[in-house]
């Protein structure tokens, strides 16, 4: 198995297990990361979701570029719509994703963080969408959500210059939320999944779908959506429970419902 998945109590470690490549995802293993993805966002049990990459080199250093070399057109595209429903998964799914980012995240790496609701990273990550450089272009998302990740201009730049970006320079430019020693970087991750697994897993869910909106559509039915979801959360046992803990002086069990 190339994608390992650990469970510590509501949190689940996923991890790219390819370190003599640099963690770079083939068609088989982005079907076995896809399949892993896809069975967490249906089990109750995991209240969140930590993506990462063995060694100490890369986070998931993009695409098996050995094999991409091989790919007809109808071949690229499959394997280009396979990297977005991996890269909408993580995204959408109904728990929060977060991306620890360890080293090279570059290409379909770096898109498969984005992807990802909080990005923290060590000190020695790069990002980065080179793929301008092999005369192709990115394939997997960057081309959306880098500019709504940071700015137009500065994902243009990225985009078609094929540049690394530091840890300095993406924590500056808003690409991740902090930087955290190497060997503080996945407890911090699952320390931080664990917080958010924790509160109810609708409220979690409801806050997750409305945020995700806010950098698209129309602004007025954004803030109607965000109205209904909030109304709809009073019909919930976990909302009932949140308001009465609170006003009982004490800690609230949420059972997710």
């Amino acid at each position: 198995m190339s994608i390992d998945v650990v469970r510590e109590g509501r949190v689940a470690l996923v991890t790219v297990n390819r370190p003599e490549v640099l963690n770079a995802l083939s068609t088989d293993h982005l079907d076995e990361l896809h399949s892993e993805l896809l069975d967490l966002s249906r089990d109750t049990s995991v209240g969140a979701v930590v993506l990462t990459g063995a060694g100490d080199r890369a986070f998931i250093a993009g695409a098996d570029i050995a094999e991409l070399a091989t790919k007809t057109p109808l071949e690229a595209r499959a394997y280009g719509e396979l990297g977005q429903e991996i890269a909408h998964r993580l995204e959408t799914m109904r728990k929060p994703t977060i991306a620890a980012v360890n080293g090279y995240a570059l290409g379909g790496g770096c898109e498969m963080a984005l992807a990802c609701d909080i990005r923290l990273c060590s000190p020695k990550a790069q990002f980065g969408q080179p793929e301008v450089n092999l005369g192709i272009m990115p394939g997997w998302g960057a081309t959306q959500r880098l500019a709504r990740t940071t700015s137009l201009g500065f994902a243009k730049e990225i985009l078609l210059t094929g540049r690394m970006v530091s840890a300095d320079e993406a924590l500056q430019r808003g690409l991740v939320q902090a930087i955290v020693e190497p060997d503080e970087l996945v407890p911090r991750a699952l320390a931080l999944a664990a917080e958010i697994a924790a509160k109810s897993p609708v409220a979690v869910a409801y806050t997750k779908e409305a945020t995700n909106r806010a950098l698209h559509g129309d602004l007025g039915a954004n803030f109607v959506h965000e109205a209904d979801l909030f109304a709809i959360l009073f019909s919930t046992e976990d909302a009932k429970e949140g308001l009465n803990a609170f006003t009982e002086k004490r800690p609230p069990r949420f059972i997710g419902r």
